[in-house]
């Protein structure tokens, strides 16, 4: 039996901030767990709502119970509808749930980056706030880990000087941490590690007291590129990630100073954040281990976990599988269970990180009985496209859990890459946590709908019958389809970083706007419909701009020139016209990215190197050669007008020049000129994006569908 009184004053702090000035409606007591799984109970008493819980998440899980299904209100990140009744409706008779899982995992590495890289404390209390809500109880927590790298590295004779050439800039430590890179976007300030080292203290803090059990970080031998100077008998060996990216270094778990090293991390992150005994490792995230021999994995893995294990005893290796899918050649049976059945079941979790699309639990034998979590992934750089296997997510975490071949799954989790986009799977995800049966999809947007918009809409619901069965019913790919509009221009309909394929019938989708827009006149007032119509009317017109591409190559190849100046033309009015949607929310603002990069600093050169980090990761992802250019392409207002639209006019330019003149249109000199240009905008701080809104989101969402509907119900 497992029980904690449960902090009268936390939890109705946390009640006033969802909910401003009506916690006085609410009373909070303790109950006990009796499986060591959390629970709470909804209850009413006079005209008070009960919330009881045996910790501030069980809770906070109970307030969002009661606001989703009495008061039919919905709390998230691209819109909130918390438009209380005056009197709240009062709870009859009691609603008692348990979790079937221990564990609800939260976050990937790269999450940190694409979407949290300039958070400060109030947005990261708005997180941790809806964490709590959604039950979620073992948070990824990694900010501020270069400070403590920083104090190991120097208390082992490093110099500021040879660590400036290890710490990357801020927007790429997920790739520094996982052992990808050194130093690209840096040199890192020390302000930077300064202030971070303090909010991580209170980003624990917080998560610490709604009673989660945070992840932190630790040891997998990657060391400064100066360590093989400086300990030249150590077994220092190069790897590289082949992303265009320099060496790095890493230290072989068989020298005796990796335990050293991988001891005194723990030891100084545990004096500076306290700790939960769960440790992040990933020894060969996208890098190949140099032999598949079973003997030198499984004594690899012995070594990372004791240099855990040294400093914490009570450790356990959460472990993303991520690199048992990516590099699935590598990993077979053999190897795989070499490197998880060297360490005790009990101080190891597994991260089946890709579940919703490639599951490997089924793949090994549920790995090979070692505790897992079944993990959504959905999302790939950031990128916001409508993208995601409704159905499969609403359905196969309690099918996974039921079947006696899933052994010890422990529980449930998001990794997603990038968030702040496609709320409703993310939602959907998290309906799991306190059920162990399948969700009824087609149920549950209907019902989603309703307490997102604030009121019941035919229309509406209509429409998101269409979205579940057409963006929401998603094929393998990884993320979501993109648009060509944010490629390097080219003639063909797709290229490396932008895959353009669509899994469903675009003219569906078109159908799906023609309701939202029908339905505006009554839900207009709401923040999640606006948001939700922008959204739709984004992707239908970025789905657009494929056929119409299409249309100027055709019209290239055949030498019609009057035709190639006609869609030339009306493809860039697109982008004016989608750049012009995207304005009307915060959502969808390259400023507000910016911005928000620009106020960590607090020197100009400061915020000049953070605005580099954010352009730089977002476009290019490295320098003007980079391999991962547009990988994390956002459709943001300033970024379609300012960047994807200006290499589109000069490769228009260049190659009605080439039309006009009867020359051969030189692609090689337009890629190496449009590179160079590239790198220059990357490498402007000129303050040209707003972080402003601009526009009535349903006045233009109206104007563009009467202005494209029918063209492109005919393009398809």
């Amino acid at each position: 039996m497992a029980s904690a009184q449960v902090d009268q004053a936390a939890s109705k702090a946390f009640i006033e901030r969802i909910i401003p000035g009506r916690s006085g409606s609410f009373l909070i007591e303790s109950i006990v767990s009796g499986d060591h799984k959390d629970v709470f109970e909804l209850d009413g008493k006079d005209s008070k709502i009960i919330l009881r819980g045996n910790s501030g998440l069980s809770v906070a899980a109970a307030l969002n119970y009661y606001l989703k299904n009495y008061c039919y209100c919905d709390f998230g990140w691209n819109g909130t509808n918390l438009n209380l009744p005056v009197k709240l409706p009062l709870v009859k008779k009691k609603i008692h749930k348990n979790t079937p899982y221990k564990y609800r995992y939260y976050l990937n590495y790269c999450t940190f980056n694409y979407s949290m890289s300039w958070w400060d404390w109030t947005r990261w209390q708005k997180e941790i706030d809806w964490m709590a809500l959604n039950g979620i109880n073992m948070p990824l927590a990694i900010t501020g880990e270069e400070a403590i790298w920083q104090d190991v590295y120097k208390k082992m004779g490093f110099t500021n000087e040879q660590l400036g050439d290890f710490f990357s800039g801020p927007a790429y430590f997920s790739w520094f941490w996982m052992g990808n890179i050194d130093a690209w976007g840096g040199p890192l300030p020390q302000h930077w590690m300064d202030a971070h080292l303090a909010l991580q203290k209170k980003i624990l803090e917080r998560e610490r007291s709604f009673g989660m059990t945070p992840v932190l970080s630790s040891f997998t031998g990657h060391v400064p590129p100066s360590f093989k100077d400086k300990f030249p008998t150590a077994r220092v060996k190069k790897t590289n990630w082949d992303a265009g990216f320099p060496d790095v270094y890493i230290l072989d778990p068989d020298d005796p100073m990796f335990e050293t090293i991988g001891k005194k991390y723990i030891e100084a992150q545990t004096a500076a954040f306290g700790t939960d005994h769960l440790y992040s490792a990933d020894t060969f995230n996208e890098n190949v281990p140099p032999t598949n021999d079973s003997t030198y994995l499984d004594g690899m893995s012995k070594k990372v976990f004791n240099s855990m294990a040294a400093a914490d005893p009570k450790a356990v290796w959460v472990m993303q599988g991520w690199m048992f899918h990516y590099n699935n050649k590598f990993w077979q049976p053999q190897q795989i269970r070499a490197l998880l059945n060297a360490v005790p079941d009990e101080h190891m979790i597994v991260l089946d990180l890709y579940s919703d699309a490639h599951p490997m639990w089924n793949r090994t034998e549920a790995y090979y009985g070692k505790p897992w979590i079944w993990s959504m992934l959905q999302n790939f750089g950031g990128n916001i496209s409508l993208f995601g296997r409704m159905r499969h997510v609403a359905a196969d975490p309690a099918i996974a859990l039921h079947d006696p071949e899933s052994k010890q799954m422990m529980g449930i989790g998001l990794t997603p890459e990038g968030i702040e986009q496609n709320p409703a799977l993310f939602e959907l995800m998290l309906e799991n946590v306190w059920r162990d049966t399948p969700i009824d999809a087609d149920a549950w947007v209907k019902n989603y709908a309703r307490r997102r918009y604030g009121k019941s809409s035919s229309k509406a619901e209509e429409a998101w019958q269409l979205l579940l069965n057409t963006v929401y019913s998603s094929g393998l790919t990884e993320g979501g389809p993109e648009s060509i509009i944010v490629a390097r221009p080219t003639l063909k309909k797709s290229v490396d970083r932008v895959l353009t394929h669509l899994d469903y019938d675009p003219k569906k989708l078109v159908q799906a706007w023609a309701l939202l827009i029908q339905a505006a006149p009554d839900l207009k007032k709401s923040d999640g419909f606006q948001y939700d119509l922008v959204d739709v009317s984004r992707q239908v017109l970025a789905n657009y701009a494929t056929p119409l591409q299409q249309k100027i190559a055709l019209a290239y190849v055949n030498k019609d020139k009057e035709h190639f100046k006609l869609y030339s033309s009306k493809f860039l009015q697109l982008m004016d016209d989608i750049d012009a949607l995207l304005s009307t929310r915060k959502d969808f603002l390259l400023g507000k990215w910016i911005n928000e990069a620009r106020a960590n600093g607090i020197t100009e050169q400061e915020k000049t190197l953070y605005e580099f980090n954010a352009r730089d990761i977002i476009t290019l992802w490295g320098d003007k050669e980079s391999g991962l250019s547009e990988y994390s392409n956002r459709q943001w207002a300033g970024l379609i007008k300012g960047y994807y639209q200006q290499r589109w006019i000069q490769f228009f330019k260049k190659m009605n020049t080439a039309m006009e003149t009867g020359a051969t249109f030189d692609a090689a000199n337009f890629d190496k000129q449009i590179k160079e240009w590239e790198w220059q905008w990357v490498n402007t701080h000129d303050n040209a994006y707003p972080d402003l809104t601009h526009g009535d989101a349903i006045v233009i969402s109206k104007q563009l569908f009467e202005k494209y509907h029918r063209t492109i119900q005919m393009s398809f």
